[in-house]
């Protein structure tokens, strides 16, 4: 038997020893694991951890290699480690779980960190939220007033309360059709238009001042009380004026027909802005459903806007668009809703009013809509409206104060106006004191010092006399509706040279006035037998008015003809009509305005061209006479004008 020498019992020893160190190094690494795994998870949770893993038994053994394989499953949170480890694979095992435990404490000291940030904004945002929910109860309490808002509101009932009397054209305004004066015809056409079960769209015609607006809205107060008509008693009429309107052909603001207003440049409500919500405008077209749209002025709107509004008469509604509109969001309110699908009633009878003549108008307005055409007011009408408003002032004027005003204006609102300057005057004198009873009295003075206070003119500067004169004739011509009447003079004198007679006008009566005066310097050779060249002509329009048209042409031919051959003529006859190569009448137009024209003058007579005999109506106070050429013209102005031929 070979026995160990000294020398290799030592060596054994050493290597024992040194083992036993090892094992205890790796002992105190496993605990000091289990340790730090203890305070990651808590002790409770690693022994549950581990007793649902099979390691409890591992981490309560005494033999290092069930520990070390107690800590892999724990570490590694595998279940399904079995095999015990060699004591020298336990080093690298340690190292690895090391590894292990390590990334486990970076990433949740990380985590830790990012939950810690998510857990201050989510406070701030709940703080926030809180404020904001504290605000919204203390607004509701205390209401959305300041010291500031309630002395403003204060200072604005304040001025409310300082009310100043009706105005004078508040007072004075028409309270029924029967206040109307001058107008019964347009009257009684608007009426069977708008009052009827089947009511049209109507533009209405005439110069300013004569009850246009008025009429419209007594004529719909009449119709609402028919049952024969759609409008129930309730039915809005909606006034605006075209030549006021604003809009964006970007559709941004449209008070006509309506717009959207989008939530982030526009600024929708605050509660649908906030949702990303477009909020729809509806415009004076839905308010005025079941009533009238009265447009005043619709000659000056926009011709786009005007092509818009035709679109809304068609269809009887609007539709609103808006690329923010989503029809599938749930916090859509159910009115915006309805308004983008279906869009927004807009069925009314619209009436419109202008000055302009009709020919001025889009032609694709005036075909969907009725027209009326009001007349202008004539002296003996503005008489009439001046004592009505004299009434209700309680002002006493005379006739010939009121002859005063009917003079220089033919409107029925400057009329009043003039009226209320001379009143104010008047009581001015009498110190500022109303009478309890009885009226102040308005002259002729005070009336004089309203209209130099206002350097007004006399409207109408020709008059008609009763006297004869030579080479002095009165025309008509129209200018907005309202007919007036031209003074045309004419002078001739045998030609300075035998055949080198010239016939000359004033520059500033336009070119078809001059073409006018060479047809008449035909006609002057045919009727007459007269010879143009042997007579230097000269013919004035006095005024220095310009012409726009032939019908001046029959004025400057008897103008002319009574020159040449010393013919006297009437001067209470004003006659209208183009005159041809030979000698005949033409038709002209304007009839109705240059009838009521002679009447402000004064004329007896109106001698129109016989193609206008149709549909001319008799006019009170005024004798209508229809000539077929110069000849029966001259004979209404002098029967006895052939005499002067033969004495020639």
């Amino acid at each position: 038997m070979k026995t160990k020498t000294g020398k290799e019992t030592l060596k054994n020893d050493e290597t024992l020893e040194f083992s036993l160190q090892s094992e205890d190094m790796l002992r105190r690494r496993v605990g000091a694991m289990f340790n730090l795994l203890a305070s990651i998870y808590g002790p409770d949770k690693l022994v549950l951890k581990a007793g649902r893993l099979g390691a409890l038994g591992g981490m309560r053994s005494d033999d290092l290699c069930s520990q070390v394989l107690a800590l892999q499953k724990v570490v590694f949170d595998d279940p399904g480690l079995r095999a015990k480890p060699r004591i020298e694979e336990i080093p690298v095992i340690l190292d690895n779980c090391q590894d292990q435990i390590a990334d486990f404490v970076a990433r949740q000291s990380v985590e830790q960190e990012m939950e810690a940030r998510v857990s201050k904004k989510l406070q701030e945002k709940h703080q926030a939220y809180l404020n904001d929910i504290r605000r919204e109860v203390l607004q509701e309490e205390i209401g959305p007033e300041t010291p500031a808002t309630k002395q403003k509101l204060k200072e604005l009932l304040k001025l409310e309360k300082r009310t100043l009397s009706v105005s004078c054209l508040q007072l004075v305004r028409p309270k029924s059709l029967k206040e109307i004066v001058g107008q019964d015809r347009a009257i009684k056409d608007l009426m069977a238009k708008i009052a009827s079960p089947y009511p049209q769209h109507v533009i209405l015609y005439g110069p300013p001042g004569v009850g246009k607006t008025s009429v419209a809205r007594l004529v719909l107060e009449e119709a609402k009380k028919m049952a024969c008509t759609p409008f129930a008693p309730d039915a809005p009429f909606i006034e605006t004026d075209g030549a006021t309107l604003r809009w964006d052909p970007r559709e941004i603001t449209n008070p006509l027909l309506g717009s959207v207003h989008d939530p982030i440049y526009q600024g929708a409500r605050r509660d649908l802005a906030e949702g990303g919500i477009p909020e729809p405008k509806i415009g004076l077209v839905t308010l005025a459903t079941g009533g009238v749209l009265f447009i005043d002025e619709i000659g000056e709107m926009d011709p786009l806007l005007q092509n818009k509004l035709l679109k809304v008469l068609e269809d009887k509604r609007v539709t609103f668009e808006s690329s923010y509109y989503d029809p599938d969001d749930p916090r859509v309110p159910k009115y915006v809703k309805r308004l983008f699908s279906k869009g927004a009633p807009a069925d009314f009878i619209l009436i419109g009013a202008t000055t302009r003549e009709p020919d001025e108008l889009s032609p694709a307005l005036r075909s969907r809509c009725a027209e009326v055409f009001f007349d202008p007011l004539t002296p003996e009408h503005i008489i009439e409206i001046l004592k009505n408003a004299a009434k209700k002032l309680r002002a006493k004027l005379s006739k010939e104060a009121l002859e005063l005003i009917a003079d220089h204006t033919i409107e029925g609102r400057k009329a009043v106006g003039i009226l209320a300057d001379a009143f104010a005057m008047s009581l001015y004198e009498a110190g500022g004191v109303m009478p309890e009873k009885g009226y102040i009295q308005v002259t002729v003075d005070h009336v004089k010092e309203a209209i130099r206070s206002a350097r007004l003119l006399p409207y109408v500067t020709v008059k008609a006399k009763d006297e004869m004169e030579v080479g002095r004739t009165f025309g008509l011509g129209v200018l907005g509706h309202v007919g007036s009447v031209l003074e045309v003079e004419a002078v001739a004198f045998p030609a300075k040279e035998q055949g080198k007679g010239a016939i000359r006008m004033n520059d500033t009566a336009g070119s078809m006035v001059k073409d006018s005066l060479f047809n008449a310097a035909a006609a002057l050779r045919k009727v007459l037998g007269v010879d143009p060249a042997a007579w230097d002509i000269q013919v004035n329009i006095v005024g220095g008015a310009q012409v726009d048209g032939p019908s001046a042409g029959l004025a400057i031919c008897l103008a002319v003809m009574s020159a040449v051959r010393d013919i006297p003529l009437r001067q209470d006859v004003a006659v209208t009509g183009e005159v041809s190569l030979r000698g005949y009448v033409k038709a002209i137009g304007g009839v109705y305005e240059k009838i009521y024209g002679a009447r402000q003058a004064g004329m007896k007579k109106v001698l129109l061209p016989l193609e206008n005999a149709q549909g001319v109506p008799a006019v009170k106070g005024i004798e209508i006479a229809f000539v077929r050429d110069v000849s029966e013209a001259l004979d209404h102005l002098n029967p006895s004008w052939r005499q002067f031929l033969q004495t020639a």
